[in-house]
């Protein structure tokens, strides 16, 4: 990254298809201090990701070649990256959907710019403290999509968000994560976590992984980590 005051550069993608929205987003980011790359469609914003260091991304919806919402999904699958969704829909079924596919926020067109630097730099904030921006550094953090648990540190994040579970729910969450894709019967997860011999234990068990879901998953009804593997056991997907 660049210096700036003897300290590194934070660097965000901004992409949309009008370039002079992008050349206004860029300039007032580099009033703030940021360095700023410039897409104008979903596969020029992956070019970039794959071969840049960015640490957020501010995305148009609609666009040509990749849309925004397709973009999202694919930088999802393998980076936990912050991203910002602009998109002059207000509807909150568009909000909702944008989130849904993996966006961390959502700002309406037309904006304030200062209302856009607050986002920036709350999200900015959120992802240095708590997101994987320093995975690379530990080997030992488990991890699924945007799922991530630090053994050491005992903190439980989804897409950049703290989570907050009970010491239970931590073992749960481990266990799963160190192995997965694999499915795990309620007895060998109640035997593992509870450390004593499982009887009739089902309910317990699917009473914590329930309340697991309700805290890392945006749907618990359709969950994308905590799989439930019917007359067999729990398994966190393998992202």
């Amino acid at each position: 990254m660049d210096k700036i005051n003897g300290m590194d550069k934070l660097s965000i993608l901004v992409v949309d298809d009008d370039k002079e929205i992008v050349n206004a987003i860029s300039i007032n980011l580099e009033n703030e201090g940021y360095r700023v790359f410039k897409a104008y469609d979903g596969l020029q914003a992956l070019d970039t990701i794959n071969t840049q260091s960015i640490q957020l991304i501010l995305l148009d919806i609609m666009m040509p070649k990749l849309d925004g919402l397709s973009a999202t999904m694919k930088i999802r699958q393998a980076k936990n990256i912050p991203i910002i969704i602009l998109s002059a829909k207000s509807e909150d079924s568009d909000k909702i959907l944008g989130l849904s596919m993996g966006a961390d926020d959502y700002i309406t067109k037309p904006f304030n710019s200062l209302e856009m630097i607050a986002r920036v730099r709350s999200q900015l904030r959120r992802y240095m403290t708590l997101g994987d921006v320093n995975v690379t550094e530990k080997t030992n953090i488990l991890k699924s999509g945007g799922l991530f648990f630090d053994p050491d540190t005992r903190i439980a994040t989804v897409d950049g968000e703290s989570v907050k579970l009970t010491a239970t729910e931590m073992k749960i969450v481990e266990l799963l994560l160190r192995s997965p894709g694999r499915i795990f019967p309620a007895e060998e997860i109640y035997e593992r976590v509870w450390e004593e011999p499982a009887y009739s234990v089902e309910n317990t068990v699917m009473v914590h992984i329930r309340r697991i879901r309700e805290k890392i998953e945006i749907n618990p009804k359709e969950p994308k980590y905590l799989k439930v593997v019917w007359g067999i056991g729990y398994k966190i997907e393998k992202i």
